[in-house]
């Protein structure tokens, strides 16, 4: 154990010599007027005048806050927060009773969630800015947001899966995108997770990869198949571009199988495995009947944009393949140990792999892969699935890029750009020289990178974001925590400059950008009402009223600028359940209505224009209390109020509404 421990240190001490040495190497490249656009010039390209609007969303995860922050490029304004996985007061997402079942699985209701890896729908290879995929990395889960409305519309979860990282990778033209499981587990052969001795990792823990069907004109998700593999980590994806489209592409790590102290015992490989996979033979195999259905239970949940209600359906069974069942499928390529980032450049023959402990990048080629497939240059097969040789695929090797390469993405002039986490900085490299051109520092430890486009077959040579995971002086100090970052880096250049440093929500790892027009001109402005189906709409505001069901009292009532319909309620007792179901009639653009109750338990709610909401209350004390709207609508917005009346249980107080003077009795 002392001999481990030294080890440890000793590794631990070189790395932070090294590291200290590049801090002065960043300083010292810090100081020349190339690495950072001098400050007039540098304004002048991140301006945004009063008015305007920016070129580009960009759309940033949220990581451990389980939501999607979209920001404005170049001038890096936040212009909303899309929560996903993770409830939000703001706009009441998961507490109100239309989008609870969003957040359902076979776990029961988690209302969190760890959010890696945003993905925009393509067609044809190039973005089309209908719908933004994202993981969820804690509970595996795979979300799809419509970006008409910039609200999520479907969630899957993943059986046979944990530590959802390795997602949603779309192919060319969304007709899937693919899940990795992370972390191996025991799946059983008849379905689930086995309880089963931890010290069998070897033995008995497989992974799974999922392949999810993508209807071209909903974006309904439905998981198509699974393919069950060894036991590795699987921790990132990318898909085939062009001739490669065909392919998808996964990292893995822990070839080893430890299941034990994983920063030692997944680093004894001298090499690890990319993971190549023809999905449309794989699609072509399932529908042959080479897939074997088994038990599974996961929750598939889908929000109605008619009724605004979420509707989750429970799934009882998956289809799985095998490798050795399937001839053709998949390929195990070498790789540096340690892979984190897969990456393929417009033309869809260069395949970049970024091992985070590897002094070198290498790039594969495509067409030396298909022809090393051709000529079964194989050094082995690990069940069932050829190994590769690794110089029958390797078109070359970029030397000395920096320390830590995490991912890889390209401009529109043959250039690729690779994150380094520990030198932090990023190195631009020619692809078909493999020369390394420029380098700039991004302070302290950058993650993903991102250019607009840059891992699409369309890629625009304008911007980079770096987004960085530990930004230690950058800002004001926030406590023990300090804010972390993205930084806009002009790439148009022959040497890159820096642009603009703006905080972000933590934790940052991945981002996609998209031109805005692409993507404003669909913007949804209002629910119609003559379209809304929703079972407690309130169309009217001649038809608001207050219903007595048992113990269960429903309020149906309207949002109008700038009264609540009914604004007075009479005849709730203490333990009621009360649905307040608030229908927003205005038929504008921006003018949603917010709704609260002194002492609920939950959230607010905000209500779009044309909308319904529903807010459950139960009260806790009797006498008045009052309601509002929270969200200001117009002048008279502090007017905007009302009083619900709790009389004790059992009172012979009757249930009555009004709005004015006028009282109505309850149906």
């Amino acid at each position: 154990m002392k001999k481990l421990t030294t080890s440890v240190l000793t590794g631990a001490g070189c790395l932070l010599l090294g590291t200290l040495a590049l801090t002065n190497c960043q300083k010292s490249a810090l100081s020349n007027d190339s690495a950072i656009g001098a400050d007039g010039d540098a304004a002048k390209k991140v301006y945004v005048a009063p008015g305007k609007h920016d070129e580009y969303y960009a759309y940033l995860s949220g990581g451990f806050n389980g939501q999607v922050d979209v920001y404005g490029l170049p001038s890096g304004r936040l212009l909303k927060v899309i929560p996903v996985f993770s409830q939000n007061p703001e706009n009441g997402y998961g507490y109100n009773e239309e989008t609870k079942p969003m957040l359902q699985t076979s776990f029961g209701q988690i209302p969190w969630d760890d959010l890696h890896h945003p993905k925009l729908s393509r067609t044809d290879g190039k973005p089309d800015g209908r719908w933004l995929f994202v993981n969820g990395n804690n509970t595996p889960r795979i979300a799809r947001l419509d970006l008409t409305t910039f609200e999520t519309a479907e969630i899957i979860e993943i059986p046979n899966s944990a530590g959802q990282h390795c997602s949603p990778y779309p192919t060319d033209n969304t007709e899937y995108v693919v899940a990795g499981t992370r972390f191996a587990v025991p799946i059983a052969d008849n379905g689930g997770i086995e309880d089963v001795p931890l010290d069998t990792y070897k033995d008995k823990f497989r992974a799974s990869l999922s392949f999810i069907k993508v209807d071209k004109n909903t974006g309904h998700m439905d998981i198509d198949f699974q393919i069950l593999v060894p036991g590795f980590d699987f921790d990132l994806a990318n898909g085939g571009k062009g001739p490669s489209a065909d392919w998808m592409f996964f990292t893995s790590y822990n070839t080893e199988k430890a299941g034990t102290l994983k920063e030692m015992g997944a680093s004894q490989n001298d090499k690890d495995y990319l993971a190549a996979i023809n999905w449309k033979k794989a699609a072509e195999y399932a529908r042959q009947g080479k897939a074997r259905e088994i038990p599974a239970n996961y929750y598939h949940n889908m929000m109605d944009e008619k009724t605004h209600t979420a509707v989750s359906t429970q799934k009882k069974t998956v289809r799985v393949l095998l490798p050795e069942d399937c001839p053709g499928m998949m390929y195990l390529i070498p790789v540096p140990k340690s892979p984190h980032g897969v990456d393929v450049d417009p033309t869809g023959e260069n395949i970049v792999v970024s091992g985070k402990l590897a002094a070198v990048i290498p790039v594969h080629s495509y067409s030396k892969m298909i022809k090393a497939i051709e000529n079964k240059s194989y050094d082995n097969t690990i069940s069932g699935i050829p190994v590769l040789k690794y110089e029958s695929v390797l078109a070359g090797e970029v030397q000395k890029p920096g320390l830590g390469p995490l991912h890889t993405e390209f401009d529109n002039k043959g250039n690729a750009y690779t994150s380094m986490f520990v030198s932090s900085e990023v190195v631009k490299w020619n692809v078909k020289s493999r020369e390394v051109l420029d380098r700039i520092p991004v302070y302290y430890s950058i993650g993903h990178l991102m250019i607009p486009g840059g891992d699409t077959q369309n890629p625009d040579g304008k911007y980079l974001l770096a987004m960085n995971k530990i930004t230690k002086d950058r800002y004001l100090p926030t406590g023990p925590e300090l804010a972390q970052t993205a930084q806009l880096i002009d790439i148009s250049g022959d040497k890159m400059k820096m642009l603009l440093d703006f905080p972000t929500f933590g934790e940052p790892h991945y981002a996609q950008a998209i031109k805005a027009d692409m993507v404003a001109k669909n913007s949804k402005k209002f629910y119609r009402l003559d379209e809304n189906k929703h079972p407690h709409a309130t169309i009217k505001e001649a038809d608001a009223r207050v219903e007595r069901k048992g113990n269960q009292v429903h309020v149906y009532m309207t949002a109008i600028r700038s009264h609540l319909a009914p604004d007075n309620i009479e005849g709730i007792h203490l333990g009621d359940e009360v649905y307040f179901h608030v229908t927003n009639l205005e038929q504008d653009w921006d003018v949603p209505h917010g709704f609260a109750v002194m002492g609920n338990q939950n959230a607010e709610l905000l209500v779009m224009p044309g909308q319904t909401r529903t807010l459950k209350w139960v009260p806790t004390k009797t006498g008045v209390t009052p309601f509002y709207c929270t969200d200001f609508c117009s002048a008279l917005h502090q007017e905007m109020q009302g009083y619900a009346r709790v009389s004790p249980k059992g009172a012979n107080t009757p249930v009555k509404f009004w709005l004015g003077e006028k009282k109505k009795p309850a149906i």
